[in-house]
Protein backbone atom coordinates (compact mmCIF):
# COMPACT_ATOMS: atom_id res chain seq x y z
CA UNK A 1 0.00 0.00 0.00
CA UNK A 2 1.37 3.24 -1.12
CA UNK A 3 1.68 6.13 1.24
CA UNK A 4 -1.31 8.38 -0.33
CA UNK A 5 -2.98 4.86 0.12
CA UNK A 6 -2.18 4.55 3.81
CA UNK A 7 -3.38 8.40 4.71
CA UNK A 8 -6.53 7.97 3.11
CA UNK A 9 -7.39 5.21 4.80
CA UNK A 10 -6.15 6.29 7.77
CA UNK A 11 -8.36 9.57 7.52
CA UNK A 12 -11.66 7.06 5.87
CA UNK A 13 -11.32 5.26 9.29
CA UNK A 14 -10.99 7.92 11.18
CA UNK A 15 -14.07 10.22 10.40
CA UNK A 16 -15.81 7.24 9.99
CA UNK A 17 -15.13 6.15 13.99
CA UNK A 18 -15.78 9.72 15.38
CA UNK A 19 -18.96 9.56 13.13
CA UNK A 20 -20.20 6.47 14.67
CA UNK A 21 -19.20 7.69 18.28
CA UNK A 22 -21.28 10.57 17.87
CA UNK A 23 -19.88 13.61 20.01
CA UNK A 24 -18.95 15.67 16.81
CA UNK A 25 -21.19 17.87 14.49
CA UNK A 26 -20.82 15.10 10.98
CA UNK A 27 -20.06 18.40 9.01
CA UNK A 28 -16.71 18.72 11.39
CA UNK A 29 -15.75 15.83 11.16
CA UNK A 30 -16.01 15.62 7.00
CA UNK A 31 -14.21 19.18 6.59
CA UNK A 32 -11.31 17.93 9.12
CA UNK A 33 -10.54 14.77 7.72
CA UNK A 34 -10.75 16.74 3.43
CA UNK A 35 -8.24 19.23 5.66
CA UNK A 36 -5.88 16.18 5.95
CA UNK A 37 -5.97 14.92 3.07
CA UNK A 38 -5.38 18.15 1.33
CA UNK A 39 -2.50 18.91 3.96
CA UNK A 40 -0.82 15.88 3.26
CA UNK A 41 -0.59 16.45 -0.61
CA UNK A 42 -2.85 12.98 -0.30
CA UNK A 43 -4.72 15.47 -2.73
CA UNK A 44 -4.59 18.37 -4.76
CA UNK A 45 -6.65 21.87 -4.45
CA UNK A 46 -8.18 21.42 -7.80
CA UNK A 47 -10.19 18.10 -6.12
CA UNK A 48 -10.97 20.37 -3.15
CA UNK A 49 -12.09 22.75 -5.26
CA UNK A 50 -14.17 20.99 -7.58
CA UNK A 51 -15.65 19.42 -4.34
CA UNK A 52 -16.77 22.48 -3.18
CA UNK A 53 -18.03 23.38 -6.77
CA UNK A 54 -19.72 20.44 -7.99
CA UNK A 55 -22.98 20.02 -9.32
CA UNK A 56 -24.31 18.14 -6.41
CA UNK A 57 -23.73 21.14 -4.15
CA UNK A 58 -25.24 23.84 -6.78
CA UNK A 59 -28.40 21.66 -7.09
CA UNK A 60 -29.03 21.24 -3.37
CA UNK A 61 -28.05 24.83 -2.51
CA UNK A 62 -30.49 26.33 -4.96
CA UNK A 63 -33.36 23.45 -4.16
CA UNK A 64 -32.96 24.83 -0.32
CA UNK A 65 -33.69 28.28 -1.53
CA UNK A 66 -36.72 27.61 -3.60
CA UNK A 67 -38.62 24.92 -1.12
CA UNK A 68 -37.52 27.71 1.52
CA UNK A 69 -39.46 29.85 -0.18
CA UNK A 70 -42.21 27.37 -0.94
CA UNK A 71 -42.53 27.20 2.71
CA UNK A 72 -42.41 31.39 3.47
CA UNK A 73 -45.06 31.82 1.31
CA UNK A 74 -47.46 29.56 3.51
CA UNK A 75 -48.13 26.76 0.74
CA UNK A 76 -47.12 23.93 2.72
CA UNK A 77 -48.92 24.93 6.00
CA UNK A 78 -52.00 25.53 4.16
CA UNK A 79 -51.50 21.78 2.48
CA UNK A 80 -50.80 20.35 5.63
CA UNK A 81 -54.11 22.56 7.60
CA UNK A 82 -55.76 20.44 4.70
CA UNK A 83 -54.56 17.55 5.41
CA UNK A 84 -55.89 18.18 9.02
CA UNK A 85 -59.25 18.36 8.18
CA UNK A 86 -58.63 15.00 5.78
CA UNK A 87 -58.05 13.29 9.48
CA UNK A 88 -61.11 14.97 10.79
CA UNK A 89 -63.45 13.59 7.96
CA UNK A 90 -61.80 10.38 7.56
CA UNK A 91 -60.65 9.48 10.68
CA UNK A 92 -57.61 6.58 10.66
CA UNK A 93 -57.72 6.18 6.65
CA UNK A 94 -57.18 10.08 6.66
CA UNK A 95 -53.99 9.77 8.93
CA UNK A 96 -52.36 6.94 6.68
CA UNK A 97 -53.21 9.04 4.21
CA UNK A 98 -51.41 11.91 5.40
CA UNK A 99 -48.24 9.26 5.76
CA UNK A 100 -49.12 8.45 2.32
CA UNK A 101 -49.34 11.79 0.82
CA UNK A 102 -46.04 13.25 3.02
CA UNK A 103 -43.96 10.65 1.51
CA UNK A 104 -45.02 11.32 -2.15
CA UNK A 105 -44.34 14.80 -1.41
CA UNK A 106 -40.65 14.06 -0.11
CA UNK A 107 -40.23 12.61 -3.60
CA UNK A 108 -39.68 16.22 -4.48
CA UNK A 109 -39.37 18.56 -1.31
CA UNK A 110 -36.44 17.78 1.21
CA UNK A 111 -38.55 15.76 3.81
CA UNK A 112 -36.87 16.73 6.86
CA UNK A 113 -39.85 20.43 6.84
CA UNK A 114 -42.56 17.77 5.82
CA UNK A 115 -42.16 16.18 9.12
CA UNK A 116 -41.43 18.90 11.06
CA UNK A 117 -44.78 19.82 10.08
CA UNK A 118 -46.47 17.15 10.06
CA UNK A 119 -45.75 15.10 12.99
CA UNK A 120 -47.25 17.23 15.60
CA UNK A 121 -50.69 17.35 13.21
CA UNK A 122 -50.58 13.92 13.58
CA UNK A 123 -49.70 13.55 17.12
CA UNK A 124 -52.68 15.86 17.80
CA UNK A 125 -55.01 14.21 15.43
CA UNK A 126 -54.30 10.35 16.79
CA UNK A 127 -54.75 11.84 20.42
CA UNK A 128 -57.91 13.12 19.46
CA UNK A 129 -59.06 9.68 18.51
CA UNK A 130 -58.01 8.04 21.44
CA UNK A 131 -54.89 6.35 19.45
CA UNK A 132 -51.32 5.90 20.38
CA UNK A 133 -49.04 8.80 18.21
CA UNK A 134 -46.42 6.40 18.25
CA UNK A 135 -48.30 4.00 15.64
CA UNK A 136 -47.97 6.45 12.81
CA UNK A 137 -45.10 8.95 13.75
CA UNK A 138 -42.39 6.22 12.93
CA UNK A 139 -44.12 5.30 9.60
CA UNK A 140 -44.44 8.79 8.94
CA UNK A 141 -40.65 8.99 8.59
CA UNK A 142 -40.04 6.02 7.26
CA UNK A 143 -42.41 6.42 4.33
CA UNK A 144 -40.67 10.44 3.87
CA UNK A 145 -37.55 8.28 3.67
CA UNK A 146 -38.88 5.81 0.71
CA UNK A 147 -40.44 8.68 -0.48
CA UNK A 148 -36.85 10.90 -1.02
CA UNK A 149 -35.22 7.96 -2.42
CA UNK A 150 -38.01 8.06 -5.76
CA UNK A 151 -36.72 11.13 -7.79
CA UNK A 152 -32.99 12.41 -8.15
CA UNK A 153 -33.69 15.44 -6.53
CA UNK A 154 -35.63 13.81 -3.91
CA UNK A 155 -32.58 13.20 -1.57
CA UNK A 156 -28.95 14.62 -0.80
CA UNK A 157 -28.09 11.04 -1.44
CA UNK A 158 -28.93 10.56 -5.59
CA UNK A 159 -28.08 13.92 -6.50
CA UNK A 160 -24.61 13.05 -4.82
CA UNK A 161 -23.78 9.44 -6.16
CA UNK A 162 -25.31 11.06 -9.43
CA UNK A 163 -22.30 13.60 -8.71
CA UNK A 164 -19.59 10.89 -7.77
CA UNK A 165 -20.87 8.76 -11.14
CA UNK A 166 -20.20 11.73 -13.55
CA UNK A 167 -16.87 11.99 -11.83
CA UNK A 168 -15.93 8.33 -12.47
CA UNK A 169 -16.82 9.21 -16.01
CA UNK A 170 -20.66 7.65 -16.08
CA UNK A 171 -23.30 8.87 -17.78
CA UNK A 172 -25.74 10.92 -15.33
CA UNK A 173 -29.06 10.01 -14.32
CA UNK A 174 -32.65 11.90 -16.00
CA UNK A 175 -34.75 13.15 -12.83
CA UNK A 176 -37.23 9.91 -12.96
CA UNK A 177 -34.98 7.60 -13.83
CA UNK A 178 -34.50 5.56 -10.93
CA UNK A 179 -38.25 5.86 -10.27
CA UNK A 180 -39.34 2.61 -11.36
CA UNK A 181 -37.19 0.70 -9.45
CA UNK A 182 -37.72 2.87 -5.85
CA UNK A 183 -41.63 3.06 -6.44
CA UNK A 184 -41.36 -0.54 -6.63
CA UNK A 185 -39.53 -0.76 -2.79
CA UNK A 186 -41.28 2.02 -1.81
CA UNK A 187 -44.62 0.35 -2.05
CA UNK A 188 -43.62 -2.75 -0.83
CA UNK A 189 -42.28 -0.69 2.40
CA UNK A 190 -45.23 1.14 2.72
CA UNK A 191 -47.19 -1.98 2.90
CA UNK A 192 -45.19 -3.48 5.33
CA UNK A 193 -46.12 -0.37 7.57
CA UNK A 194 -49.86 0.05 6.77
CA UNK A 195 -50.32 -3.76 7.62
CA UNK A 196 -47.72 -4.85 10.23
CA UNK A 197 -45.81 -1.72 11.62
CA UNK A 198 -48.46 0.35 13.19
CA UNK A 199 -49.80 -2.90 14.78
CA UNK A 200 -46.40 -3.82 16.34
CA UNK A 201 -46.32 -0.30 17.74
CA UNK A 202 -49.49 -0.34 19.14
CA UNK A 203 -49.03 -2.85 21.57
CA UNK A 204 -46.21 -0.91 23.09
CA UNK A 205 -46.69 1.12 25.73
CA UNK A 206 -47.47 4.87 24.72
CA UNK A 207 -45.00 6.90 26.48
CA UNK A 208 -45.60 9.97 26.28
CA UNK A 209 -43.63 12.61 23.83
CA UNK A 210 -41.53 14.60 26.13
CA UNK A 211 -38.31 12.45 25.35
CA UNK A 212 -35.50 14.71 24.42
CA UNK A 213 -33.44 14.08 21.42
CA UNK A 214 -29.95 12.73 22.74
CA UNK A 215 -27.08 15.39 22.86
CA UNK A 216 -24.87 12.85 20.32
CA UNK A 217 -27.74 12.95 17.82
CA UNK A 218 -28.29 16.51 17.64
CA UNK A 219 -24.90 17.29 17.02
CA UNK A 220 -23.90 14.52 14.54
CA UNK A 221 -27.09 15.84 12.42
CA UNK A 222 -26.50 19.46 13.14
CA UNK A 223 -30.12 19.48 12.22
CA UNK A 224 -31.86 23.08 12.80
CA UNK A 225 -36.38 22.51 12.58
CA UNK A 226 -36.40 26.04 14.23
CA UNK A 227 -35.50 27.09 10.34
CA UNK A 228 -38.91 25.93 9.01
CA UNK A 229 -41.59 28.05 9.57
CA UNK A 230 -44.74 26.97 11.22
CA UNK A 231 -47.88 28.71 11.08
CA UNK A 232 -47.13 30.86 8.28
CA UNK A 233 -49.74 32.99 6.93
CA UNK A 234 -50.85 32.39 2.86
CA UNK A 235 -49.21 34.87 0.74
CA UNK A 236 -51.23 33.66 -2.66
CA UNK A 237 -49.36 35.69 -5.47
CA UNK A 238 -45.42 34.61 -3.38
CA UNK A 239 -47.11 30.77 -3.56
CA UNK A 240 -47.85 30.51 -6.67
CA UNK A 241 -44.68 31.98 -8.03
CA UNK A 242 -42.57 29.99 -6.06
CA UNK A 243 -44.51 26.62 -7.08
CA UNK A 244 -44.38 27.40 -10.78
CA UNK A 245 -40.73 28.09 -10.69
CA UNK A 246 -40.06 24.60 -8.76
CA UNK A 247 -42.32 23.02 -11.20
CA UNK A 248 -40.58 24.41 -14.17
CA UNK A 249 -37.11 23.43 -12.56
CA UNK A 250 -38.26 19.95 -12.14
CA UNK A 251 -39.86 19.78 -15.69
CA UNK A 252 -37.01 21.78 -17.56
CA UNK A 253 -34.64 19.41 -15.72
CA UNK A 254 -36.71 15.87 -16.89
CA UNK A 255 -37.26 16.69 -20.08
CA UNK A 256 -33.42 17.34 -20.42
CA UNK A 257 -33.48 21.11 -21.34
CA UNK A 258 -30.66 22.22 -19.07
CA UNK A 259 -28.89 20.20 -16.26
CA UNK A 260 -30.72 20.17 -12.86
CA UNK A 261 -27.82 21.99 -11.10
CA UNK A 262 -28.60 25.26 -13.82
CA UNK A 263 -32.04 24.67 -13.74
CA UNK A 264 -32.26 24.79 -10.01
CA UNK A 265 -29.67 27.62 -9.35
CA UNK A 266 -31.55 29.81 -12.29
CA UNK A 267 -34.80 29.15 -10.25
CA UNK A 268 -33.34 30.24 -6.80
CA UNK A 269 -32.03 33.33 -8.30
CA UNK A 270 -35.41 34.22 -9.98
CA UNK A 271 -37.33 33.87 -6.71
CA UNK A 272 -34.86 36.65 -4.89
CA UNK A 273 -34.75 38.86 -8.08
CA UNK A 274 -38.63 39.36 -8.58
CA UNK A 275 -38.56 39.44 -4.30
CA UNK A 276 -40.71 36.27 -3.42
CA UNK A 277 -37.86 35.90 -1.02
CA UNK A 278 -34.82 38.25 0.46
CA UNK A 279 -31.44 37.72 -0.18
CA UNK A 280 -31.53 37.34 3.59
CA UNK A 281 -34.38 34.65 3.57
CA UNK A 282 -32.29 32.64 1.10
CA UNK A 283 -29.26 32.48 2.99
CA UNK A 284 -31.04 31.01 6.08
CA UNK A 285 -32.31 28.36 4.15
CA UNK A 286 -28.77 27.38 2.54
CA UNK A 287 -28.62 24.71 5.67
CA UNK A 288 -24.87 25.43 4.95
CA UNK A 289 -24.12 22.40 7.40
CA UNK A 290 -25.41 19.87 5.00
CA UNK A 291 -23.53 21.74 2.12
CA UNK A 292 -20.42 21.51 4.01
CA UNK A 293 -20.46 17.88 4.78
CA UNK A 294 -21.46 16.67 1.61
CA UNK A 295 -18.62 18.71 0.50
CA UNK A 296 -16.03 17.32 2.74
CA UNK A 297 -17.33 14.00 2.47
CA UNK A 298 -16.90 14.39 -1.80
CA UNK A 299 -13.19 15.16 -1.31
CA UNK A 300 -12.57 12.10 1.12
CA UNK A 301 -14.52 9.81 -1.69
CA UNK A 302 -12.42 11.72 -4.33
CA UNK A 303 -9.16 10.57 -2.41
CA UNK A 304 -9.95 6.83 -2.73
CA UNK A 305 -10.59 6.86 -6.27
CA UNK A 306 -7.29 9.14 -7.09
CA UNK A 307 -5.03 7.22 -4.41
CA UNK A 308 -6.19 3.76 -5.96
CA UNK A 309 -7.91 2.80 -2.77
CA UNK A 310 -11.49 2.71 -4.30
CA UNK A 311 -9.63 -0.25 -6.86
CA UNK A 312 -7.68 -2.01 -3.74
CA UNK A 313 -11.34 -2.32 -2.04
CA UNK A 314 -13.30 -3.29 -5.00
CA UNK A 315 -10.32 -6.06 -5.14
CA UNK A 316 -11.39 -7.88 -2.18
CA UNK A 317 -15.08 -7.69 -3.02
CA UNK A 318 -14.52 -8.92 -6.64
CA UNK A 319 -12.67 -12.02 -5.56
CA UNK A 320 -15.66 -13.28 -2.88
CA UNK A 321 -18.06 -11.87 -5.89
CA UNK A 322 -16.83 -13.11 -9.07
CA UNK A 323 -17.44 -17.22 -8.56
CA UNK A 324 -21.20 -16.03 -7.69
CA UNK A 325 -21.87 -13.90 -10.39
CA UNK A 326 -22.62 -9.74 -10.46
CA UNK A 327 -26.30 -10.18 -8.99
CA UNK A 328 -24.34 -12.07 -6.00
CA UNK A 329 -22.32 -8.72 -5.76
CA UNK A 330 -25.03 -6.44 -5.67
CA UNK A 331 -26.85 -8.39 -2.86
CA UNK A 332 -23.26 -7.72 -0.87
CA UNK A 333 -22.89 -4.14 -2.08
CA UNK A 334 -26.62 -3.21 -0.92
CA UNK A 335 -25.62 -4.81 2.13
CA UNK A 336 -23.41 -3.48 3.49
CA UNK A 337 -24.71 0.32 2.31
CA UNK A 338 -27.24 -0.86 4.49
CA UNK A 339 -25.21 -1.47 7.04
CA UNK A 340 -22.68 1.51 7.24
CA UNK A 341 -26.06 4.09 6.78
CA UNK A 342 -27.40 3.21 9.73
CA UNK A 343 -24.08 4.08 11.43
CA UNK A 344 -22.98 7.26 9.47
CA UNK A 345 -24.73 9.51 7.29
CA UNK A 346 -26.53 8.95 3.97
CA UNK A 347 -24.23 11.68 2.10
CA UNK A 348 -21.04 10.26 4.00
CA UNK A 349 -21.99 6.38 2.44
CA UNK A 350 -22.73 7.43 -0.59
CA UNK A 351 -19.76 9.19 -1.31
CA UNK A 352 -17.39 7.04 0.04
CA UNK A 353 -19.13 3.77 -1.75
CA UNK A 354 -19.74 5.05 -5.15
CA UNK A 355 -16.36 4.59 -6.19
CA UNK A 356 -15.97 1.34 -5.18
CA UNK A 357 -19.01 0.23 -6.82
CA UNK A 358 -17.93 1.37 -10.02
CA UNK A 359 -14.46 -0.20 -9.25
CA UNK A 360 -16.18 -3.33 -8.77
CA UNK A 361 -18.05 -3.39 -11.75
CA UNK A 362 -15.69 -2.20 -14.17
CA UNK A 363 -13.57 -5.26 -12.10
CA UNK A 364 -16.81 -7.61 -13.00
CA UNK A 365 -16.61 -6.16 -16.23
CA UNK A 366 -20.82 -5.04 -16.40
CA UNK A 367 -22.52 -2.13 -15.89
CA UNK A 368 -22.21 0.27 -13.29
CA UNK A 369 -25.69 1.29 -13.52
CA UNK A 370 -27.48 -0.98 -11.50
CA UNK A 371 -24.50 -0.92 -8.95
CA UNK A 372 -25.09 3.05 -8.53
CA UNK A 373 -28.81 2.38 -8.15
CA UNK A 374 -28.02 -0.03 -5.48
CA UNK A 375 -26.04 2.54 -3.54
CA UNK A 376 -29.11 5.32 -4.27
CA UNK A 377 -31.53 3.08 -2.99
CA UNK A 378 -29.20 1.69 0.19
CA UNK A 379 -28.01 4.09 1.55
CA UNK A 380 -31.22 6.48 2.35
CA UNK A 381 -32.23 3.05 4.02
CA UNK A 382 -32.01 4.14 7.50
CA UNK A 383 -34.90 2.54 9.14
CA UNK A 384 -33.15 0.28 12.28
CA UNK A 385 -31.74 3.03 14.13
CA UNK A 386 -32.96 6.26 15.67
CA UNK A 387 -29.85 8.71 14.39
CA UNK A 388 -29.48 7.39 11.18
CA UNK A 389 -31.40 10.09 9.29
CA UNK A 390 -32.47 13.27 10.72
CA UNK A 391 -36.39 12.68 10.40
CA UNK A 392 -36.06 9.10 12.66
CA UNK A 393 -34.30 11.86 15.45
CA UNK A 394 -37.50 14.39 14.86
CA UNK A 395 -40.00 11.41 15.28
CA UNK A 396 -37.80 10.06 17.91
CA UNK A 397 -38.02 13.11 20.54
CA UNK A 398 -41.75 13.78 19.20
CA UNK A 399 -43.05 9.82 19.83
CA UNK A 400 -41.29 8.96 22.68
CA UNK A 401 -39.59 5.98 21.16
CA UNK A 402 -36.75 3.93 22.46
CA UNK A 403 -34.11 2.39 20.37
CA UNK A 404 -35.49 -1.00 20.43
CA UNK A 405 -38.46 0.72 18.86
CA UNK A 406 -36.68 1.51 15.97
CA UNK A 407 -34.61 -1.94 15.70
CA UNK A 408 -37.95 -3.94 15.83
CA UNK A 409 -39.67 -2.24 12.91
CA UNK A 410 -36.62 -1.01 11.15
CA UNK A 411 -34.50 -4.05 10.75
CA UNK A 412 -37.34 -6.01 8.82
CA UNK A 413 -38.00 -3.09 7.22
CA UNK A 414 -34.40 -3.18 5.78
CA UNK A 415 -34.09 -6.52 5.16
CA UNK A 416 -37.62 -6.24 2.73
CA UNK A 417 -36.14 -3.33 0.80
CA UNK A 418 -33.20 -5.17 0.17
CA UNK A 419 -34.74 -8.40 -1.04
CA UNK A 420 -37.36 -6.30 -3.21
CA UNK A 421 -34.31 -4.02 -3.91
CA UNK A 422 -32.23 -6.49 -5.14
CA UNK A 423 -34.72 -8.11 -7.40
CA UNK A 424 -35.83 -5.34 -9.03
CA UNK A 425 -32.68 -3.23 -9.49
CA UNK A 426 -31.14 -5.86 -12.13
CA UNK A 427 -35.05 -5.70 -14.17
CA UNK A 428 -34.74 -2.05 -15.14
CA UNK A 429 -31.05 -1.92 -15.11
CA UNK A 430 -29.26 -4.62 -16.71
CA UNK A 431 -26.17 -5.75 -16.06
Amino acid sequence: MTTPQLISLLVLATVAGVLIWGRARAEIVALCGAAVLLGTGTIRPVDVQAAFASPAIITLASLFVIAYAIELSGLLDLMVRQAERLCDLFGVTGLWAMVGLSGAASAFLNNTPIVVLVAPIIQNVARSMGLSAKRFLLPLSYATILGGACTLIGTSTNLLVNDMARNAGQPTFGMFEITPVALIVALAGGIYLYFYAHRALARTEDAPGTALVPARAARAIGDRPEVFPLDVSLKPVKAAVSLGVFVAVVTVAALGLLPIASAAFSGAVLLVLVGVISADEAYRGFRPEILFLIAGMVVIGLSLEVTGLAHVMSSGMVAVARPMGPLFALAVLYAVTLVLTEFLSNAAVAVLITPIAVSLAHSLGVSPRPFLVCIMLAASAAFATPFGYQTNVLVYQLGGYNYMDFVRIGVPLNLLTWLVGVVTIPLFFPF
